[in-house]
C-alpha cells in the first residue's frame, strides 16, 4: 500500500514535469512509466486514466496558484480595488512563470461522455473567493448570485488578456506592458461598476 502511494506520487510529479516541459500534448504514459520504473499498464493501477492524471496535476497547479493569489492579497491594508488589481497581476505572473501547466488547466478536455469529478470542480471554484471577497466589500448590497456573476466576468476579462498576451504569436505582449494593461482594465471595469451602483 505504501509503495503504491509513493509510486502514485512519483507518477503525478513526473506527469507535472512532462507537462511543464512539453505541454499537454507531450504527456505520454509510456515515457512516464519508464521514468518511474513501472510497466506501462501499471500506470492504470495508480490512476483510473489519463484524465485523472491530468486533473491530479491540475490540482497541484491550482494549489500553487491559490498560494500566489493569497500572497497577492497581502495583510488586508489595501483597498478592495487595489486588492483586485494585485490578484489580477499575480494571476498574470503565475501564468507566465508556469505557462504550460497553466495552459493545461484550460486545454484539457475530458474523454467524451465523462464529466469532471466534483472534487476537481470544487478546487476550481474555490479560487473565486479571491475575487469574490473584495467585490463583496465594494458592493455590499449585491446578492451572492450577482457577486458570483461579476467575479466570473472579471476573471474572464483578465484571463482573456493573459491568454492572448502570453501567446507566442501575433498578439504577444511584453510582460511589463501586459501587467500595466491588466491593471488598467481592472480599474476601468471597477469604476464602471461602481458609478452605476451609486
Amino acid at each position: 500500500m505504501e509503495r503504491r502511494k509513493k509510486l502514485r506520487e512519483a507518477l503525478i510529479l513526473a506527469a507535472e514535469g512532462m507537462i511543464a516541459e512539453k505541454g499537454l500534448a507531450g504527456l505520454k504514459t509510456r515515457d512516464l512509466a519508464r521514468e518511474i520504473g513501472c510497466a506501462n499498464g501499471a500506470v492504470y493501477n495508480l490512476v483510473a486514466d489519463v484524465d485523472e492524471l491530468i486533473l491530479r496535476v491540475g490540482s497541484r497547479t491550482l494549489r500553487r496558484l491559490d498560494e500566489a493569489l493569497t500572497g497577492a492579497e497581502g495583510a488586508g491594508a489595501a483597498s478592495p480595488q487595489e486588492t483586485l488589481i494585485r490578484i489580477a497581476i499575480a494571476y498574470c505572473d503565475f501564468a507566465a512563470e508556469n505557462l504550460e501547466l497553466w495552459r493545461a488547466l484550460f486545454e484539457h478536455r475530458m474523454e467524451r461522455g465523462k464529466i469532471v469529478p466534483d472534487w476537481a470542480i470544487s478546487e476550481q471554484m474555490e479560487l473565486f473567493r479571491h475575487i469574490y471577497r473584495p467585490l463583496a466589500a465594494l458592493f455590499p448590497d449585491r446578492s451572492p448570485d450577482e457577486l458570483g456573476i461579476t467575479a466570473r466576468s472579471l476573471f474572464s476579462a483578465v484571463h482573456g488578456m493573459v491568454a492572448l498576451g502570453l501567446e507566442q504569436k501575433l498578439v504577444a505582449v511584453p510582460l511589463p506592458a501586459l501587467r500595466n494593461e491588466i491593471a488598467a482594465l481592472v480599474r476601468a471595469t471597477l469604476l464602471g461598476l461602481v458609478v452605476p451602483a451609486r
